[in-house]
C-alpha cells in the first residue's frame, strides 16, 4: 500500500530540482552515434567523396580541352603541368559538325515538350484526383500506381507497331508522345499526393469567394505546388534528355539525340575522342546547368513531403 505514494513523492521531488540536477535521459545508440559524427571530420569526408564523386567529369572536362595528339600520348592530369595543352579547338570542330549540332536541336525539340506536356497533364490529373469526385477516382488512381511498375521494355515492341500504323514511326513526334506516357504516371502520383497535403479550409476559402475549379486550380494550387512541380520538371527533363534507349528505336537519323549522335559517332570511327569528349560535356553540361538553375525549388519539393 505505500509503494504507490513513495513512487509520487519521488515524481514530485524530482519534478521540483533544477534541469542541471535533473537525470539525463538516456539516448539510444542510433543517437548517439549520429551525434558523433556530426563533427567537422564527417563533413571533410564527405567533401572528399563529393570531390571524387565529380573527378570523372572534371577528366572529361580537361580531355574536351586538348587536342587528340596530346590526349593519345598522356592522360588528362598532364594539364597540371602543361596548361599550355588546352584548347577551345575541340569545341570549334564540334559545332561544324552537322550531326552532333542537329541531334543538339533534336534534343531540344524532344526533351522540352515532353517535358511541358508530362508538367501540365500531371498537374490536371493529380488535382483531379486529389480535390475533385467522380465515378471510380479511386479505382483509375490505383490504374495509375500500377502503371508505375511497368517497365519501358514491355512497351516497345507493342508502340512500335502501334505508331507505324498511325505513322509517326521514327519521328520526333513519336519520341515525344512515348516519354510523355511514361512519365504521366510518376507525375500524377507524385503531384496527386503533393496536392493532397493542401489544407481543405483554404479551397473551401476560395470556393465561398465565388472561385471556380480552373481559377482555383491556378491561383491557389499551382503556387502552393510550385516546389513539387519544379522538382518533377527536373526529373522529367533528366530523364528524357539523357535517353538513349527509347530514341534509339523510334528516331531516325533526322530526329536523333545527343546521345543517339555521340553512340552512332563510336561505332563509326571508335577513336575520335576529339568529338567524342566535348559532345559528351556538352550534352551532361545543359541538363547540370537546369538543375542548379531550379536547385532550390527542387530541395523544396523534396523535403516538403518530409515537413508535413
Amino acid at each position: 500500500m505505500t509503494a504507490q505514494p513513495d513512487t509520487v513523492t519521488r515524481r514530485v521531488r524530482t519534478a521540483r530540482r533544477p534541469k542541471a540536477q535533473r537525470p539525463k535521459a538516456r539516448r539510444s545508440p542510433a543517437a548517439r552515434l549520429a551525434a558523433r559524427t556530426g563533427g567537422g571530420a564527417v563533413r571533410v569526408f564527405l567533401v572528399l567523396v563529393g570531390l571524387f564523386w565529380l573527378m570523372p567529369a572534371f577528366g572529361l572536362l580537361v580531355s574536351s580541352l586538348r587536342a587528340p595528339g596530346d590526349i593519345a600520348a598522356s592522360g588528362w592530369w598532364q594539364v597540371f603541368t602543361q596548361p599550355a595543352q588546352l584548347t577551345a579547338e575541340n569545341y570549334r570542330r564540334l559545332l561544324e559538325n552537322e550531326a552532333i549540332t542537329d541531334s543538339l536541336l533534336s534534343t531540344v525539340m524532344i526533351t522540352v515538350p515532353a517535358t511541358a506536356l508530362v508538367v501540365v497533364i500531371g498537374a490536371l490529373a493529380g488535382y483531379a484526383f486529389a480535390w475533385m469526385d467522380f465515378p471510380g477516382r479511386d479505382w483509375w488512381f490505383l490504374v495509375v500506381v500500377g502503371l508505375l511498375v511497368v517497365p519501358v521494355q514491355v512497351a516497345l515492341v507493342p508502340v512500335s507497331k502501334l505508331f507505324g500504323v498511325v505513322g509517326i514511326f521514327e519521328t520526333t513526334l513519336g519520341v515525344v508522345l512515348f516519354h510523355v506516357a511514361f512519365g504521366l504516371p510518376f507525375a500524377i502520383f507524385l503531384l496527386r499526393n503533393f496536392f493532397a497535403e493542401i489544407p481543405r479550409e483554404l479551397l473551401e476559402a476560395a470556393r465561398l469567394d465565388g472561385a471556380g475549379e480552373i481559377r482555383l486550380f491556378a491561383r491557389v494550387v499551382l503556387p502552393l505546388g510550385a516546389p513539387a512541380i519544379a522538382s518533377l520538371g527536373i526529373f522529367q527533363f533528366l530523364w528524357v534528355w539523357n535517353d538513349m534507349l527509347v530514341a534509339l528505336i523510334f528516331a531516325d537519323s533526322e530526329s536523333a539525340p545527343i546521345t543517339v549522335a555521340l553512340q552512332r559517332q563510336v561505332r563509326q570511327f571508335g577513336n575520335n575522342i576529339d568529338v567524342l569528349a566535348p559532345g559528351a560535356f556538352l550534352s551532361m553540361i545543359i541538363p547540370l546547368a537546369v538543375f542548379f538553375a531550379f536547385q532550390r525549388q527542387f530541395v523544396s519539393g523534396v523535403m516538403a513531403g518530409a515537413v508535413k
